[in-house]
């Protein structure tokens, strides 16, 4: 199984405390900076914008999970700034060309993710797996936090690990975005996946942020 990751979810993260926050997220050792973009059609909500990313980009040393939420991510990619490191996720649901999305990201240099919502079938990754990097599994809807996790996720997180592997990509990673909790983080690691984006519901909640990291590494080596 591959190493656990802990992608932060930005969104979530305060933004008169960002700089602190950043610094915290740097002396832990976090791997992704999850940056979810919104555009008010795919999903009914607007969130983090290109200026967002690429000040990000600008301030801080860990790379980019940009997780693109927008309808035609293809025609939209070139004004974000990501390149070699960063990973960038395109929704399935989200254009007529996947392949054309993905190509786009990857001749940037940055890892290619297929994001799928909870209703999608994870078969539907089938067909792409030469260009992938990951697999970006939603546990909730997309376009707002604090959702509770969608039931049947764990089966879902299962079901796509053994179908990577099968296809014989063990190397394609899967990301799990939606009320990655204290609670539910462990099950989802030992289902198969690998990159955890956090937010209100664990890291970015009440407590010592620094003791917060800790406790989320911790849960995951031990699951």
């Amino acid at each position: 199984m591959l190493q656990p990751a802990i992608s932060p979810s930005l969104m979530c993260a305060d933004i008169f405390r960002l700089r602190e926050i950043i610094d915290v997220f740097e002396a832990n050792g976090i791997e992704y900076l999850h940056i979810d973009v919104m555009d008010g059609q795919f999903v009914p909500n607007f969130c983090l914008g290109t200026d967002y990313c690429r000040r990000m980009k600008a301030g801080a040393s860990i790379p980019l999970d940009i997780h693109l939420m927008v309808t035609e991510p293809e025609e939209k990619l070139k004004a974000f700034p990501f390149g070699p490191g960063d990973f960038v996720s395109v929704h399935y649901e989200s254009t007529a060309d996947v392949t054309g999305a993905l190509n786009a990201v990857r001749e940037r240099g940055a890892a290619a993710f297929l994001a799928i919502n909870p209703d999608t079938p994870e078969t539907v990754v089938l067909p792409y797996l030469p260009l992938l990097g990951g697999v970006l599994l939603m546990t909730v809807y997309p376009g707002f936090a604090g959702q509770k996790m969608v039931e049947g996720s764990l089966e879902k997180i299962t079901r796509t690990r053994r179908l990577l592997d099968e296809a014989g990509r063990p190397d394609c990673r899967i990301e799990v975005d939606g009320n990655v909790n204290y609670e539910k983080a462990p099950l989802m690691r030992r289902a198969g996946a690998d990159i955890f984006v956090v937010g209100t519901s664990s890291v970015l909640g009440p407590g010592d942020l620094n003791g917060n990291i800790r406790r989320m590494r911790r849960l995951l080596a031990e699951a």
